[in-house]
Protein backbone atom coordinates (compact mmCIF):
# COMPACT_ATOMS: atom_id res chain seq x y z
CA UNK A 1 0.00 0.00 0.00
CA UNK A 2 1.60 3.31 -0.77
CA UNK A 3 2.77 5.44 1.88
CA UNK A 4 1.13 8.62 0.54
CA UNK A 5 -2.47 6.78 1.10
CA UNK A 6 -4.37 7.03 4.38
CA UNK A 7 -5.44 4.01 6.66
CA UNK A 8 -8.33 5.96 7.83
CA UNK A 9 -10.68 8.29 6.90
CA UNK A 10 -14.22 9.41 7.80
CA UNK A 11 -17.25 10.23 5.06
CA UNK A 12 -19.64 12.90 6.40
CA UNK A 13 -23.40 13.04 5.55
CA UNK A 14 -26.27 15.78 5.96
CA UNK A 15 -28.77 13.47 7.43
CA UNK A 16 -31.54 16.15 6.93
CA UNK A 17 -30.28 17.19 2.86
CA UNK A 18 -30.03 13.71 2.23
CA UNK A 19 -33.96 12.90 3.47
CA UNK A 20 -34.80 16.20 1.82
CA UNK A 21 -33.38 15.81 -1.40
CA UNK A 22 -34.54 11.89 -1.53
CA UNK A 23 -37.99 13.20 -0.31
CA UNK A 24 -37.45 10.51 2.69
CA UNK A 25 -37.96 11.16 6.63
CA UNK A 26 -34.36 11.49 8.87
CA UNK A 27 -35.78 7.97 10.14
CA UNK A 28 -35.45 6.11 6.71
CA UNK A 29 -32.35 7.81 5.84
CA UNK A 30 -30.63 6.57 9.07
CA UNK A 31 -32.19 2.98 8.34
CA UNK A 32 -31.24 3.25 4.70
CA UNK A 33 -27.35 4.15 5.72
CA UNK A 34 -27.15 1.46 8.43
CA UNK A 35 -27.88 -1.38 6.19
CA UNK A 36 -24.59 -2.77 4.56
CA UNK A 37 -26.59 -4.19 1.44
CA UNK A 38 -28.14 -1.07 0.64
CA UNK A 39 -25.56 1.34 1.61
CA UNK A 40 -22.34 -0.59 0.21
CA UNK A 41 -23.52 0.50 -3.60
CA UNK A 42 -22.93 5.00 -2.08
CA UNK A 43 -19.59 3.62 0.01
CA UNK A 44 -18.15 1.67 -2.73
CA UNK A 45 -18.26 5.23 -4.84
CA UNK A 46 -17.28 7.56 -2.03
CA UNK A 47 -14.32 5.43 -0.81
CA UNK A 48 -13.23 5.21 -4.76
CA UNK A 49 -13.10 8.34 -5.52
CA UNK A 50 -12.45 9.92 -2.04
CA UNK A 51 -10.13 7.25 -0.53
CA UNK A 52 -8.19 5.06 -3.04
CA UNK A 53 -8.68 7.77 -6.15
CA UNK A 54 -9.33 4.70 -8.25
CA UNK A 55 -12.26 3.15 -10.55
CA UNK A 56 -15.11 0.84 -9.80
CA UNK A 57 -14.92 -2.67 -10.11
CA UNK A 58 -16.21 -3.04 -13.78
CA UNK A 59 -18.73 -5.66 -13.01
CA UNK A 60 -20.79 -6.33 -9.71
CA UNK A 61 -19.82 -9.98 -10.04
CA UNK A 62 -15.97 -9.04 -9.63
CA UNK A 63 -14.04 -10.45 -6.52
CA UNK A 64 -13.42 -6.99 -5.59
CA UNK A 65 -15.26 -3.51 -5.75
CA UNK A 66 -12.36 -0.94 -6.53
CA UNK A 67 -9.01 -0.91 -8.42
CA UNK A 68 -6.92 1.63 -6.64
CA UNK A 69 -4.44 3.89 -9.19
CA UNK A 70 -1.83 1.30 -9.30
CA UNK A 71 -3.76 -1.39 -10.39
CA UNK A 72 -4.41 -2.92 -7.01
CA UNK A 73 -7.92 -4.83 -6.36
CA UNK A 74 -10.09 -3.76 -2.94
CA UNK A 75 -13.07 -5.57 -1.42
CA UNK A 76 -15.31 -2.77 0.56
CA UNK A 77 -16.83 -4.44 3.75
CA UNK A 78 -19.50 -2.65 6.33
CA UNK A 79 -19.33 -3.43 9.83
CA UNK A 80 -22.74 -3.14 10.39
CA UNK A 81 -24.20 -3.84 14.31
CA UNK A 82 -23.87 -7.91 13.03
CA UNK A 83 -20.31 -7.50 12.93
CA UNK A 84 -18.28 -8.13 9.57
CA UNK A 85 -16.97 -10.94 7.52
CA UNK A 86 -14.20 -11.30 5.29
CA UNK A 87 -15.38 -14.32 3.37
CA UNK A 88 -16.38 -14.16 -0.62
CA UNK A 89 -19.77 -13.26 -0.98
CA UNK A 90 -20.28 -16.25 -2.62
CA UNK A 91 -20.25 -18.03 0.21
CA UNK A 92 -22.83 -16.12 2.23
CA UNK A 93 -26.31 -16.89 2.04
CA UNK A 94 -28.69 -19.56 2.75
CA UNK A 95 -27.95 -23.05 1.48
CA UNK A 96 -24.06 -21.89 1.15
CA UNK A 97 -21.06 -22.44 3.36
CA UNK A 98 -17.47 -21.55 4.69
CA UNK A 99 -14.27 -22.99 2.37
CA UNK A 100 -11.04 -22.40 3.91
CA UNK A 101 -9.55 -22.80 0.53
CA UNK A 102 -11.85 -20.17 -1.18
CA UNK A 103 -11.37 -17.42 1.72
CA UNK A 104 -7.78 -17.83 1.55
CA UNK A 105 -7.94 -17.55 -2.52
CA UNK A 106 -9.27 -13.70 -2.36
CA UNK A 107 -7.07 -12.95 0.41
CA UNK A 108 -4.11 -13.75 -2.33
CA UNK A 109 -6.24 -11.74 -5.42
CA UNK A 110 -6.35 -8.63 -3.51
CA UNK A 111 -4.64 -5.78 -1.77
CA UNK A 112 -7.37 -5.74 1.15
CA UNK A 113 -10.44 -4.53 2.48
CA UNK A 114 -11.70 -0.96 3.30
CA UNK A 115 -14.13 -1.77 6.43
CA UNK A 116 -16.45 1.01 7.37
CA UNK A 117 -18.39 1.50 10.51
CA UNK A 118 -21.61 2.45 9.55
CA UNK A 119 -23.29 2.28 12.88
CA UNK A 120 -21.59 5.74 13.18
CA UNK A 121 -23.39 7.21 10.80
CA UNK A 122 -23.46 10.29 9.70
CA UNK A 123 -19.95 9.92 9.96
CA UNK A 124 -18.73 6.69 9.29
CA UNK A 125 -14.94 6.03 9.73
CA UNK A 126 -13.36 3.55 7.39
CA UNK A 127 -10.06 1.94 7.67
CA UNK A 128 -7.72 0.34 4.77
CA UNK A 129 -6.83 -2.68 5.68
CA UNK A 130 -4.22 -4.97 4.16
CA UNK A 131 -4.78 -8.63 2.88
CA UNK A 132 -2.00 -9.76 4.85
CA UNK A 133 -3.30 -8.32 8.27
CA UNK A 134 -6.47 -9.73 7.89
CA UNK A 135 -4.15 -13.45 6.90
CA UNK A 136 -2.77 -12.90 10.53
CA UNK A 137 -5.66 -12.58 11.71
CA UNK A 138 -7.22 -16.07 10.18
CA UNK A 139 -3.86 -17.25 11.37
CA UNK A 140 -3.77 -16.49 15.18
CA UNK A 141 -7.55 -17.57 15.61
CA UNK A 142 -8.64 -13.85 15.79
CA UNK A 143 -11.33 -14.12 13.08
CA UNK A 144 -14.28 -16.55 13.52
CA UNK A 145 -14.53 -20.06 11.99
CA UNK A 146 -16.38 -18.95 8.77
CA UNK A 147 -14.04 -15.32 9.11
CA UNK A 148 -16.49 -13.25 10.63
CA UNK A 149 -15.99 -11.14 13.61
CA UNK A 150 -18.56 -9.04 16.11
CA UNK A 151 -18.80 -5.00 15.87
CA UNK A 152 -16.79 -4.88 19.30
CA UNK A 153 -14.28 -6.99 18.20
CA UNK A 154 -13.48 -5.04 14.52
CA UNK A 155 -13.00 -1.89 16.30
CA UNK A 156 -10.85 -3.68 18.55
CA UNK A 157 -8.31 -4.78 15.89
CA UNK A 158 -8.75 -1.50 14.04
CA UNK A 159 -7.96 0.81 17.25
CA UNK A 160 -4.64 -1.37 17.22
Amino acid sequence: MPEDRPRTGVLKWNVEKVAEALKISVEDVREYFTDGRRVSFLLERRICSEALRGKLAQTEGAGYDIVDRDGGSWEVRSISKDGVYFSPSYMLGSRRHFEEEGFLNKLSEIEGYILSDIESFPEITFWIVPARDVLDWWRSGTLGANSKISRDKALGLLSK
